[in-house]
């Protein structure tokens, strides 16, 4: 593969891959876990969970392929593997009881605001120390569809 010639060192593209990496991994492992909910929920609302949780997992899906691209585009390597993703992973893959819309949307609840805490304060460090503004720019938009997602589940746990 060619260098990337994009205003950003070796060095600094390195750890940025490394940091989407672990971003990445969140991601799948929350496409998973989403998929999971959807192909399981029960409950007296099952198919109004069912639709929503079908559209966040198709949402998710194209999350994981745009942070991968960015990895790529940088001049990585994708980690693309089960192992890799929990090796890297700041959230399990393990549900933790009830498949009913309660039990899910808090369990994809403390997924989603895991994210965003591990998100926010991977924003600076892009930017400022490794001189990498628009990946930072591409992070923070990343978060901010957490946060929408993750007030949507507060505000049906509400």
């Amino acid at each position: 593969m060619r260098t990337p010639n994009i205003g950003i060192s070796a060095e600094n593209r390195r750890e940025i891959a490394d940091q989407l990496s672990k971003i990445l991994a969140d991601e799948f492992v929350l496409y998973s876990k989403t998929l999971n909910f959807h192909w399981n929920i029960e409950g007296p609302d099952f198919h109004a969970v069912h639709l929503y949780l079908e559209t966040l997992y198709e949402e998710q899906q194209k999350v994981v392929d745009t942070v991968a691209e960015k990895i790529r585009a940088i001049g990585h390597y994708v980690p693309a593997t089960l192992q890799d993703y929990s090796q890297l992973t700041h959230l399990t893959e393990k549900t933790k009881g009830k498949n009913d819309s309660q039990g899910i949307f808090a369990e994809l609840l403390e997924d989603h605001e895991s994210i965003i805490v591990f998100i926010r304060e991977e924003i600076q460090p892009i930017a400022n120390k490794w001189k990498a503004d628009g990946i930072s720019d591409y992070i923070t938009g990343l978060m901010e569809q957490h946060e929408k997602t993750a007030w949507m589940l507060r505000s049906h746990l509400n």
